[in-house]
Formats: C-alpha cells, structure tokens, sequence
C-alpha cells in the first residue's frame, strides 16, 4: 500500500482569508435553499436586471457568430467606447493603446498589483475598503498599510494622515470614491491636497472608481487622474460595467493608464485568461456608448432607498447611520449593541451581531471588521423599497430582544 501524497500549498496563500461577503452569502444561501425566508443584505451587486437593449446585443452577437477569440485586451469597438466615455465623462484623454479589458474590476485590479508591487513593498489602503484589496496585495507580495478614515470625517482620507503613513517602501496609493463600504466620496479640496502628496513622494495611484456613476445629494467623484497630466501618468483608473449598468455576471472591467502598465498587464492576462468572453465585450461596447439612460432609473431608485433605509436604521436603539455620499450601502454604526446579550449569551464583537442578526432577524449584514472597522456593519441598499424596509423591521425587532 503505497503511502498518500502529502501536498504542500505555495507560501503565499497562507495569508489568503476567504471573503467574508462570499461566506456570509453561501451561508444564507444554504439558510434559503433549507425554506428558511432570509433577507440577503451581504451582496454587492444591483437588484436589477441588465436593461434588455444591452442584453439584446448579446443575443445578435451570438447570432452573429461572434463568439470566437479576441484580441487579449479587449475588442477595438469596446475600447474605442471606454475612451469617449472618459472623454465625455471626466474630460480625459486616452487611445486605445492605453486600456486593457479583463474579466471583471477585480481582475484588473490583480493584473496592476502583479504587474508593479514587488516583494516588501507598501501599499497604502484607506481604511474602511473592499475586502479583497489587502488579499490580493499579499498575493503579489506587497504590504498593505492602513490609513483609518473616521466616521467623524465621513469616512474620507485626511491628507495628513495619507503623508504621515507614507515610508520609503511606499509605493503604490489605492483610492475607492464612491467607496465600497462606506460611500463616500473624497471632495475636491481633499483629492487635490492628496495629489500634491502623491507627487512629492513619487507615488503611483490605483483609482478604483467603479461606483463612479452612483453619487448622491451634488457628490461629484473626481479622479485624481483629471487633476493635471503629471497625476494622469501617475494614475491607472480601474472601472467595469458591472454596477452602472448591472451587469456584475458578464464580467468585464477595464483599466486605464500610462501605456508601459497597460502593456505588462495585456502580457499578463496573454497567459492567465486571454480575452474576456467576446459575447460580453459586444454587450458591454454598446453600454458604455450608450451613456447613462439605463442607469438613471436605477439612481433615481437608489436615492429613494438610501434615504428610507437611513431613516428606519436611525429609528433602532443602539444603531446609528450616516447618510452615505454615494454606491449602494450603507455602513451604520453599531457599537451601541455589542455588549449586550442574547439569551444570556453575550454579542461581543460584529462577527457574533452578524451571526445574531442571520439566526434572529433572518437578515444577512456583513461585519465592518473585514473592511478594518470593528464597530460598523454593511448593509447593500440594492434591494427593493418593500424588502429594505422588511429588514429593517426585522433588525429592529431582533434588537428588541437583547438584554
């Protein structure tokens, strides 16, 4: 009997953490598929539907034949429309040369780290951020360092506290307006002070604005990219379809950025997935050129949520919201309830509140400790007026039988 292969995973996973959004949704979904009614409130997806125009250009796409490779980075037709889209939208200039299309915000987002962050080097995070950031600067072999962003401040980055985290090692500055989870949207004022800094220290700047067209109440995000052309040549701007135009299942996100970053990130995606789905890139060309008619609706829907869901949070003792700046979450803060007990068990810290909340409320929330804030939680308002306020019902009940 010959003894059984011992495997030995590479190094580099062992500071991998599975996304807690992922296991909170599996989690439920488990809860749903047993008949058990949950409100899932952990996703970071649009409730509605890709609009029929963009999926019926899909449709002539296959009909069509296309569905065969495409060149690496991303078809000329869809290119050519991520340019005039930055052209129309933020007054930014770039050619085709200078994009690169790929299966999703996230994949792009791990291209760049792969193509600049070299073993020890810092990358600085403004905390709260997405879970998948620090996860996949380790991948690369980077340092995330993190920069706290108070609530008292909306959650925005002070530029003192950006300069006074910066050491020799820094080398990249990862900025998230709208950000996932807290909203919000750095002002003018501060992005201008903040790309003074990234120049006089020599810093190259990852704008995740994927929530770019989600902004509330006269937020205007402005990319740093836009500031002057010395930041452009310091900046590649991630961004995707997936949010504006609810298309998260199609995959395809897109950067931009100084032509030597793109191309070591073409090269890059030559050897991991070659082009995204051809099917896709036709569905996504045609969104983009087509502007914001489809998604107006949906901020027209998102606004009314945003203030609903606010209002009722506010209303639970113990739980206090701000009104987010602009994407589709909320992130209220809940440290008026840990402490407290249910059933003579104490809820000591947001891993067990979120757990309360699922087995209690029958609500999926993600913990804020993920994102690197351990007295908040997020809570997605892409959901419907009638199952937002169902919630918060629920939570508000739920919380009414602590002692």
């Amino acid at each position: 009997m010959t003894t059984p292969h011992k495997f030995v995973l590479a190094n580099r996973l062992s500071r991998l953490k599975p996304s807690p959004t992922l296991q909170l949704a599996a989690r439920s979904r488990e809860m749903k598929e047993q008949g058990i009614d949950i409100l899932d409130f952990s996703g970071g997806e649009p409730d509605f539907r890709t609009p029929d125009d963009i999926s019926e250009v899909a449709i002539q796409a296959i009909r069509d034949g296309f569905t065969k490779y495409t060149a690496v980075g991303g078809i000329l037709e869809l290119k050519n429309a991520i340019v005039n889209k930055f052209q129309r939208d933020q007054n930014l200039s770039y050619t085709s040369k200078d994009i690169v299309v790929s299966c999703g915000a996230k994949h792009s987002l791990f291209q760049i780290f792969q193509a600049l962050v070299n073993p020890g080097d810092h990358v600085l995070l403004p905390t709260p951020a997405w879970v998948s950031y620090p996860d996949q600067i380790f991948l690369n072999g980077g340092e995330p360092i993190f920069i706290p962003c108070r609530e008292a401040d909306g959650f925005r980055l002070n530029p003192d506290a950006l300069e006074a985290a910066i050491t020799p090692r820094s080398k990249i500055l990862i900025l998230n307006s709208p950000n996932n989870p807290t909203g919000a949207v750095i002002g003018k004022k501060e992005i201008e002070r903040i790309g003074e800094i990234v120049l006089k220290h020599g810093l190259t700047v990852i704008s995740d604005e994927i929530y770019e067209k989600i902004a509330f109440d006269g937020h205007q995000p402005i990319s740093i990219a836009s500031l002057d052309k010395e930041l452009k040549d310091s900046t590649i701007i991630v961004n995707g379809v997936s949010k504006t135009y609810s298309m998260t299942g199609w995959r395809i996100g897109y950067a931009a950025g100084p032509r030597e970053i793109i191309t070591a990130v073409d090269n890059i995606q030559s050897q991991t997935t070659s082009n995204p789905t051809s099917i896709s890139q036709k569905a996504a060309a045609y969104a983009i050129a087509s502007g914001d008619k489809d998604f107006r609706p949906m901020l027209e829907a998102y606004t009314q949520r945003r203030f609903r869901i606010v209002s009722m949070l506010n209303e639970v003792p113990g739980i206090s919201c701000p009104m987010p700046d602009g994407a589709f979450y909320v992130f209220p803060n809940i440290s008026g309830l840990l402490g407290r007990s249910y059933r003579g068990h104490p809820l000591l810290n947001v891993f067990e509140l979120a757990e309360f909340f699922l087995d209690v409320a029958r609500v999926t929330l993600v913990p804020g400790a993920p994102f690197g804030n351990d007295h908040h939680m997020r809570m997605s308002f892409a959901a419907s007026l009638n199952v937002l306020e169902t919630g918060a019902h629920r939570i508000k009940e739920a919380v009414s039988r602590l002692d």
